[in-house]
């Protein structure tokens, strides 16, 4: 790997001009366009992978930037295709995604049953594999197309969270990553009673703590604790319940090692990362809610090196900061200002940059980034601007 820092082209939302060449739209081609497609061939196929949603989560990629950059593909000759798990495709249409709004087909990545996997060993902290989605496996090239958002294990969900979940079967996903952060102890049944046990479970507010008296076995929901540490303050006598930093970034090393293992089934230069830094929601599209957007909308950022586009993506959103009174208010805001946005919703443990660590560890790409910011608003400021804006397609009067 080059010592040199990774290129991330850069699309604001903020426009410098009324004219159609400042727009965002034209932005996200022009992010596209120097990512150089060229390296995938005539008849590669195309896996365009991103979060298509569930239920009421509206706040996915809108469909519109999506058929750009399939027709971006298609020029190349290739055969793009979306994919995502069985049940966000099947149910797609809800949130416009069709093959005829998209421009290509829609493939769920484990087959319409889950079951067309391929064993990615981990061996991590007694996990010996997951199942990998087969039709992302099979795939020439890999388009990472991510909606950056936050989310309440990892703090935030972009380019790695988009294929080192969602690239994986629903048992893998939901029965093994999710509660990987248990596999460290961090309750000693010996020094606890039942009695101290129900008191720590009425210490959490949220209801993230749980007890089971007739196995005596205490849970705690490291997913969604935002470490207010009420249960510490009530257990500091007894010193059986302890929270370490270990135990969150376990989920963060494991989302690492996921990626990795699906971004070495393809070429490197078959592989590229765009994130779309709008709509910035502070839990991931896998609620399938509405949310408020708690970060100012900031632009598209296109990469070839995952590491480099999550970086920067974070660094924006850390420069924008959070939009409080769109924070909701059953989140208990940790308001330090050394904190980023997301830990600040999440909890200080839930560093949202972990996971950059361990992947640029595993050699997929680096942190050092430079930034390069196309079509600026102080640029198409200074370019001349169009005489008329309505109506600048065919009319029809």
């Amino acid at each position: 790997m080059t010592s040199d820092p990774s290129i991330v082209y850069f699309g604001s939302v903020q426009h410098g001009n009324r004219a159609k060449f400042a727009s965002f739209a034209v932005k996200v081609d022009e992010v596209v366009m120097k990512l150089d497609l060229s390296t995938i061939e005539k008849k590669d196929k195309v896996a365009i992978k991103m979060h298509l949603g569930f239920q009421d989560g509206y706040q996915t990629i809108p469909v519109f930037f999506v058929r750009r950059i399939v027709e971006a593909v298609k020029k190349t000759g290739a055969y793009p295709f979306i994919t995502d798990n069985p049940t966000s495709v099947y149910n797609a249409v809800n949130r416009g995604y069709t093959q005829e709004t998209c421009g290509c087909p829609l493939i769920p990545f484990a087959g319409v049953k889950d079951k067309y996997i391929y064993e990615s060993k981990v061996n991590f902290h007694g996990l010996k594999s997951l199942d990998m989605g087969g039709v992302l496996h099979d795939a020439d090239v890999l388009i990472d197309l991510s909606h950056v958002k936050g989310h309440n294990t990892s703090a935030f969900g972009g380019a790695i969270k988009n294929i080192a979940l969602g690239g994986f079967s629903g048992p893998s996903r939901w029965n093994k990553i999710h509660g990987i952060e248990g596999s460290i102890p961090y309750w000693d049944a010996n020094k606890c009673t039942p009695e101290h046990a129900k008191k720590l479970v009425k210490a959490c507010k949220d209801g993230y703590i749980s007890y089971n008296e007739e196995k005596h076995e205490l849970t705690l929901s490291f997913g969604m604790c935002h470490q207010c540490l009420d249960c510490i303050e009530v257990d500091r006598d007894v010193e059986c319940l302890t929270l370490r930093p270990e135990n969150y970034a376990l989920f963060q090393e494991l989302m690492a090692i996921n990626a990795n293992n699906i971004l070495k089934t393809f070429d490197d230069d078959k592989k590229f990362f765009i994130n779309f830094a709008i709509s910035i929601t502070p839990y991931c599209d896998c609620w399938g809610i509405a949310q408020p957007n708690v970060v100012n909308d900031i632009g598209v950022l296109g990469s070839r090196d995952i590491v480099a586009v999550e970086t920067a993506s974070l660094d924006l959103i850390a420069k924008e900061g959070l939009i409080e009174k769109m924070v909701p208010p059953f989140f208990r805001l940790h308001n330090d200002p050394g904190l980023h946005p997301f830990q600040q919703l999440h909890g200080p443990m839930k560093s949202p940059y972990i996971v950059l660590q361990y992947a640029e560890k595993l050699g997929m790409g680096s942190q050092k980034y430079k930034l390069i910011e196309l079509l600026s608003p102080e640029k198409t400021m200074k370019m001349k601007p169009p005489k008329g804006v309505s109506e600048s397609e065919p009319t029809f009067f």
